[in-house]
């Protein structure tokens, strides 16, 4: 079992699930909710609580596997504040670091949900999970964490620069996943990268950091900042080296996809809840594959979220 500390968002999300009325309609490329109409009134089939963010998905994820997890986040006292609280106790995760802010609500994500394709559109307010700059780094002295886990810290990155420095100084091992506001600043991040263990992007995003089209050659730029970088592709699957092993690697399972929200959430801390349990860099990158698998066949951002017991079937995987 590891000490795994995560650091990132806490938001209470709210889906309004229907099977005919958010119909995606195709506009050219893209594609919208064309059914309803300003000014109209609605009835949706099926409303549902749940909680979600990086910091919190991720730290159920450690949890249910059994390690010692931990939550660095900001929520207000208010009542989606409670109902993540009510989540993150039943699943074990201490709240201990957890911020508490007056002047923003508990952030809170309203998600329209097609139930027949599980296609949905987003509408987020971040509230208290937009700042993080009464996030201390000396708590790492207190937490003494084997493993940081950082998702998307709204590019802030002088708090960012203050985790990443303190972690190398306590010998703790960062996971770093990026986020758009972090990648607009991709020059400051690559200098930062030094003090990352692993690095998960996906292919625009490494696109947005080093040159290159291909996996393999974003992957051989990537490599030179960080010693393990894992590069994802939607269901073309991914690329990732450890620094000794290079893998290719396809999706786990072909599944009817109820939602998609929480993926990349899963997809990282399923590996690094793997690594930290020892297991092998590839046997990770399986485990990694089938949490963000089962995760997309429930709806809510962390409820399909495995526990690492399972018995694995084979999936597409090739060294190179």
């Amino acid at each position: 079992m590891a000490r795994i500390l995560s650091l990132g968002s806490a938001l209470q999300d709210i889906y309004l699930i229907d099977h005919d009325d958010l119909e995606p309609t195709a506009i050219g490329e893209e594609s919208i909710f064309g059914k309803i109409l300003v000014g109209s009134k609605v009835d949706i089939d099926k409303l549902s609580y749940e909680v979600g963010g990086g910091g919190v998905n991720s730290a159920i994820s450690f949890a249910r596997h059994g390690h010692e997890a931990t939550l660095m986040a900001n929520i207000a006292e208010d009542a989606a504040g409670e109902a993540i609280l009510r989540v993150l106790d039943k699943e074990g995760v201490d709240t201990s670091f957890i911020n508490y802010t007056t002047s923003k609500a508990t952030g809170s994500s309203v998600i329209l949900l097609d139930s027949k394709k599980g296609e949905r559109t987003i509408l987020t307010y971040r509230g208290a999970s937009t700042k993080f700059d009464d996030f201390k780094a000396s708590d790492l002295d207190s937490i003494q964490p084997d493993y940081i886990y950082i998702t998307t810290m709204r590019g802030d990155i002088k708090t960012l620069s203050k985790f990443l420095e303190k972690a190398h100084e306590i010998n703790a091992k960062v996971m770093f996943n990026p986020g758009v506001k972090e990648l607009e600043n991709s020059n400051e991040i690559l200098k930062l990268l030094k003090y990352v263990n692993i690095l998960l992007v996906n292919k625009q995003e490494a696109m947005e950091l080093v040159p290159g089209k291909t996996l393999e050659e974003l992957l051989y730029h990537l490599r030179n900042y960080s010693e393990t970088v894992i590069i994802t592709d939607g269901p073309m699957g991914g690329i990732a080296t450890n620094g000794e092993e290079i893998y290719r690697f396809g999706i786990y399972e072909d599944v009817k996809m109820k939602d998609a929200t929480g993926a990349g959430d899963a997809f990282g801390s399923g590996f690094l809840a793997a690594i930290a349990s020892n297991k092998s860099f590839r046997r990770s990158l399986v485990f990694a594959s089938a949490n963000s698998t089962s995760v997309v066949t429930k709806i809510g951002a962390n409820k399909g979220i495995l526990n690492g017991a399972e018995d694995l079937h084979p999936m597409p995987i090739q060294k190179l």
